[in-house]
């Protein structure tokens, strides 16, 4: 690691008597160096600036972690991702269903109409992207969180204004007030301030919220105090609160097809930021890469980025390795996620609630979603045990709904105990097996003619065609249709 090395620029003529008086007397004192360069003495005052000057490729420490610096000597490394995301619409890849000539989101980011809407979509496909052209077209002050990690102190943050925790707080200028300051600001710039800028909060995975915080939205989207723009990869219909919802426009995005993930690619070998030529990718490696990435921009361009690194050139073999590598996070559309879920699944079916216990934490602990393991129980419950313990449904359901209600990180509990609690119960698949062949039958068959005496009958006409006709309300007679007659799905 490189230290960082520093310059003096002087602004002013500043009597060399004093400026050679005052380094000796540092240097008597004992701090040395460090005290001089570190901004113990008032060189301000004497109209002079010390500037950190770092060197071209250095590092430094962070909050106790080690980062590059790019050629331009000052800037973390940015990722692939993010250097080559697009600004405007004209650059952006996909999404033609909504942002193709005549279409809806295109109209409004063209004229600048304001509304709160969720972007629907699986991973990688462009909705942050979107979110961002669209404030910007609307000159929005935007607000990004993650509903991950943030929470109501952060949202109550930024709808009211107080940003400073995040270093969001606007610095006015001579130490004026923050409107005096923009104004002063805006004086300079040529511009003219004609009103406040409408503010934009996005939140991604918005399904992460639990109803207490969607709840919370509520009143600032009705009243229009914050715009909202949700991202998902979860239906909202089940994820969104209904009250919420009804006041957001849902806008569906679809994986990226291969010709759409072919231009990403090709605009990521051609960005020369920290490389001193283009990065060449032979037709067979972006094949492969297309087909591992599945619709999936962000995997792709994170798997380019990772391979180079590891191996300076992109090849199919290097991909390979590089998959197979731990440099790349759980992704929860790639093989580890159904390999996790599935071992998760028959380690329940097995009734071995260790192997259960274990897998639930692997996924926890790489970021799974809990509402998706709750679903996948409350499935579980019906398919496998069934009316070999008929409340095991109920106990699933209620996990569900603690989960929905608490969220991580204690929702780990309530979830711990369900998979306790399903993995040591009897098992019985009569259930999933019956309705598997009732709707084979279904199938070959076709519509059936209902028996007559069983057909609801509410009109004279019907009663004198004999439907309902020797009904019985507790009859042993088979009431199938005479072509399955005799059959049994419930084994």
């Amino acid at each position: 690691m490189h230290r960082s090395r520093h310059a003096f620029y002087v602004h002013k003529t500043v009597p060399l008597f004093l400026i050679v008086h005052l380094i000796l007397v540092s240097l008597l004192v004992g701090y040395g160096r460090r005290w001089l360069l570190c901004g113990t003495l008032p060189w301000g005052l004497f109209g002079i600036t010390i500037r950190p000057m770092v060197k071209k490729g250095s590092k430094s420490i962070q909050n106790g972690e080690e980062r590059d610096f790019d050629s331009d000597g000052g800037k973390a490394i940015e990722p692939l991702a993010s250097r080559i995301r697009p600004l405007s619409l004209d650059t952006y890849v996909g999404q033609s269903h909504l942002i193709g000539e005549g279409k809806p989101l295109r109209i409004a980011i063209e004229k600048g109409h304001i509304f709160s809407f969720i972007l629907w979509g699986p991973p990688g496909v462009g909705k942050t992207t979107l979110a961002r052209i669209y404030a910007n077209a609307v000159d929005a002050d935007m607000y990004e969180l993650s509903a991950v990690s943030a929470g109501k102190d952060e949202m109550r943050s930024i709808i009211e204004g107080e940003k400073a925790d995040r270093g969001l707080k606007k610095k006015s200028l001579f130490d004026q007030s923050q409107a005096e300051g923009d104004a002063r600001i805006a004086e300079l710039s040529g511009k003219k301030i004609t009103g406040p800028r409408p503010k934009i909060l996005f939140i991604d995975e918005i399904h992460r919220f639990n109803k207490s915080q969607q709840d919370f939205l509520l009143p600032y989207v009705e009243s229009g105090a914050i715009t909202l723009i949700g991202a998902t990869t979860e239906n909202p219909s089940f994820e969104v609160i209904s009250a919420l919802l009804s006041r957001c426009r849902v806008f569906t995005l679809t994986e990226l097809n291969e010709s759409e993930m072919l231009k990403i690619i090709d605009r990521a070998l051609k960005d020369k930021k920290g490389r001193r030529a283009a990065l060449k990718m032979d037709k067979k490696a972006k094949d492969w890469l297309i087909s591992m990435a599945n619709g999936d921009a962000r995997q792709a361009l994170a798997m380019i980025e990772a391979t180079e690194r590891l191996y300076d050139t992109v090849t199919v073999d290097s991909l390979k390795e590089t998959l197979q590598s731990k440099f790349l996070r759980y992704d929860k559309k790639g093989e580890e996620h159904y390999n996790t879920i599935s071992a998760f699944i028959k380690s329940m079916r097995a009734s071995q609630p260790d192997a259960a216990l274990y897998y639930l934490a692997r996924m926890l602990d790489a970021g799974e979603d809990p509402k998706f393991v709750a679903r996948r129980m409350v499935i579980f419950a019906s398919e496998d045990i069934g009316l070999a313990v008929p409340t095991a449904l109920v106990v699933a359901n209620e996990v569900f709904r603690a989960v929905e209600t608490i969220g991580l990180p204690e929702c780990r509990l309530s979830l711990a105990h369900g998979v306790a609690y399903l993995a040591t119960c009897s098992k019985s698949r009569a259930v999933y097996d019956g309705i598997g062949a009732a709707m084979e039958d279904v199938k070959i068959h076709g519509n059936l003619p209902i028996p007559l005496k069983i057909r609801n009958a509410p009109t004279k006409l019907m009663k004198e065609l004999d439907y309902g006709k020797g009904y019985e309300k507790y009859t042993k007679d088979d009431l199938l249709p005479e072509k399955l007659k005799g059959k049994k799905y419930l084994l």
